[in-house]
């Protein structure tokens, strides 16, 4: 069945999370198998700079789901603030972040380096002591799976 990239991208910025979640999966799902929604590269780009975290959370979603279509080199230009993110001001959404850049890593080798030493440098004491400990694991996690590509 086709799907609307368009209108599920509109979904993305729902107030129902639950909606929006919904359109979350299925863009991912549809990135997994065609580059229908690479063209949304900028506007998923300006989504992670949003107050909103779940509008963050998504586009940091989408773009990592996009890397292995990007041949114009998106990701090399917005590298800097998407890894800003391993950081961010929602533990939540750090970790998915961090989760999320394995995909990125496996699909622009030549953003390995860049994105294992943002990790390495990452400063969990940000966090509340009861986050930090799942932080440093998702590091750990991430850069176990980076160093096998």
């Amino acid at each position: 069945m086709e799907i609307n990239v368009e209108e599920n991208f509109t979904l993305l910025f729902d107030k129902n999370n639950n909606v929006a979640y919904k359109a979350l999966q299925t863009l991912q799902k549809e990135c997994e198998e065609s580059n229908k929604v690479y063209c949304y590269m900028d506007k998923l780009a300006d989504m992670i700079d949003s107050d909103n975290s779940y509008i963050r959370t998504r586009g940091l979603t989408l773009i990592a789901y996009n890397a292995k279509w990007d041949k114009d080199n998106k990701i090399d230009e917005i590298i800097d603030e998407y890894l800003k993110h391993i950081e961010d001001v929602k533990p939540i959404t750090a970790r998915q972040c961090i989760k999320l850049l394995p995909m990125i890593a496996k699909n622009r080798l030549e953003l390995k380096c860049d994105i294992v030493s943002a990790l390495q440098k990452a400063d969990i004491s940000i966090y509340a002591k009861s986050m930090q400990s799942l932080v440093y694991k998702d590091i750990q996690n991430s850069l176990a799976e980076i160093e096998k590509l």
